[in-house]
Formats: C-alpha cells, structure tokens, sequence
C-alpha cells in the first residue's frame, strides 16, 4: 500500500475548530484501508484529540485482552 502526501495549501483550516494549521503545530490525518480515504488537518494534537473524543471514534476499536 501507498499513499501520496501533498502539502496543504496556506490557509488550510483545521478539521475541529477551523483555526489556519500553520497559526500552530499542525498534524496531518489520512486513513489508508484498500481505498485511501480523505485527509484530515489539525492544528494541534489538542484539536486531534477533541475531534476524535466528540465523535466517540474510539468506540469498539480497542483490543480486547483475556488471560484465559
């Protein structure tokens, strides 16, 4: 699997709260299954967080550990 990483324009607005990304610490999000899905830009990992909080992305993904 591959994937081309093209560096967002100047004013690209992060994904939570729309603030410029370069204003910031921006953090680049793509997810890559057999078909690439859409990129996602965030100014910091504090608006990365958030996003994913809010829209309970963690939710069933977590693995599951038994000592049995």
């Amino acid at each position: 699997m591959s994937a081309t990483i093209e560096t967002p324009d100047r004013d690209q607005s992060c994904a939570c709260c729309r603030s410029a990304i370069f204003d910031h610490d921006p953090i680049y999000v793509r997810e890559c299954t057999d078909d690439c899905g859409l990129s996602s830009y965030f100014c910091n990992y504090a608006c990365l967080s958030s996003f994913i909080d809010e829209r309970d992305l963690t939710v069933g993904d977590a693995c599951e550990w038994s000592p049995e």
